[in-house]
């Protein structure tokens, strides 16, 4: 297929833009901001597929305009090529549901959480506003190297040692994004490992001996946590790396 792919120099596109070429497809990047209309123009003339990964995460960057304005220029752009398939978050879903968050669910994230999953809930209604799509909401992502492992303790080591993060490998999402390219399929998917990881099992795999006095707060045991359900069998998604235990042991950290 030919793919034009955003986010191809961050933490999951640059990772994710070597396991889409080895599976043989012809893959176009953007080095240029979205907000140039004619780059992102010509980046999606005659593709078959956009693969929409950038996204403002740091503190410093313009989330409103990144992942909210940016966004709605390329699906504007976008809004002859067959398949749009944007890449979002977990953080998008509210707390307080007492399970996991299914694709049903309402966008309504935290505000404890900051600008980020504020406006890729923007992001995703406004690509659901201009044309049809298929969102993947990730959980954490990890492995490949990624310093994201590591960087997890400066917020879990404040937590209650039983709280979990829900994780995915970036070998996985390429997988969901492969399933979705091989199928074709519209909709909103999870994409998660089976497993999510205490705070305490964090530290170990970050080899750190987690505090003997765990922090007794307050917290939402199911905040964060998704049904991967839709994905298992809509595009048959199973995770090659079912925890993070498991991807340590393949040494795929």
């Amino acid at each position: 297929m030919k793919i034009a792919m955003t986010g191809a120099t961050g933490r999951v596109g640059s990772r994710l833009l070597p396991r889409l070429r080895e599976q043989g497809h012809d893959v176009r990047t953007l080095a240029h901001r979205l907000a140039d209309r004619n780059a992102v123009e010509e980046l999606v003339s005659g593709v078959d597929v956009v693969v929409h990964v950038a996204a403002a995460l740091r503190t410093s960057t313009d989330f409103e305009g990144v992942n909210v304005h940016d966004t709605r220029t390329l699906a504007e752009s976008a809004a002859e090529v067959p398949l749009f398939v944007h890449i979002s978050t977990n953080l998008v879903y509210p707390g307080g549901l007492g399970r996991p968050a299914t694709e049903d669910d309402p966008t309504d994230p935290d505000p404890a959480f900051g600008d980020y999953p504020r406006t890729k809930a923007l992001g995703e209604q406004a690509v659901l506003a201009t044309r049809e799509a298929t969102i993947l909401r990730l959980a954490f992502v990890y492995g490949d190297g990624d310093p994201h492992l590591e960087e997890s303790l400066r917020w879990a080591s404040t937590w209650p040692g039983h709280q979990r993060l829900h994780m995915v490998h970036h070998a996985d999402v390429a997988q969901a994004v492969v399933k979705v390219l091989e199928s074709g399929a519209g909709g909103i998917f999870n994409v998660a490992d089976d497993s999510p990881m205490t705070a305490v099992e964090l530290h170990l795999l970050n080899g750190l001996t987690p505090s003997e006095e765990a922090v007794q707060q307050e917290f939402d045991p199911w905040h964060g946590i998704v049904s991967t359900n839709r994905a298992q069998r809509e595009i048959g998604f199973r995770p090659r790396y079912p925890s993070a235990w498991a991807a340590a042991a393949s040494e795929a950290l």
